[in-house]
């Protein structure tokens, strides 16, 4: 919660400065601005903030237009957000691509992890790999998908994940 208040207090202020008065509220700021503040909306996320439904569902709802473009918030000096559809693999696992789709893997994200695995006992023949197994796992897929780089007063950006469900 302490996140969101400064974040609302630092679009509160690119909203004064910007020349509306000068108590401004984050329901002053355009809807690229509301986006952007609801986004970052953690704890608790921008389902939960009554504010912040309606930009967001106005947000769900344009997406599905053809020729879609992400509001924007110029103030705060960021872009259309990031998308990372996966998660990390787990520790001792890579990246990889199922054998799924004929596209030799062009154009596809690595779907799976990937980790090679020696189930030989003493006394195998490792030469000819008869002990090594490929053990594959589904990639998992981030609840949150989207996020936002946010500039903070330190000058370094933090990274807030959200996503797009209604």
């Amino acid at each position: 919660m302490l996140r969101l208040r400064s974040i609302v207090l630092g679009l509160a202020a690119l909203v004064a400065a910007a020349g509306s008065s000068p108590v401004a509220k984050a329901a002053d700021a355009d809807w690229g601005c509301q986006v952007l503040l609801c986004a970052a909306s953690s704890a608790p996320s921008w389902h939960q903030v009554p504010y912040c439904v309606p930009p967001m569902m106005k947000l769900i709802t344009a997406m599905a237009r053809p020729h879609y473009s992400w509001p924007l918030c110029h103030g705060a000096g960021t872009e259309a957000p990031g998308f990372e559809r996966y998660e990390a693999c787990p520790t001792g696992f890579s990246i990889g691509y199922s054998s799924q789709g004929s596209d030799h893997n062009w154009n596809r994200e690595p779907d799976v992890c990937i980790k090679r695995v020696d189930r030989c006992s003493r006394g195998f023949n490792y030469e000819r790999n008869e002990c090594i197994e490929t053990v594959t796992q589904p990639r998992p897929l981030r609840a949150k998908p989207y996020f936002f780089d946010i500039r903070q007063s330190s000058g370094k950006a933090e990274r807030f994940w959200f996503d797009l469900n209604e």
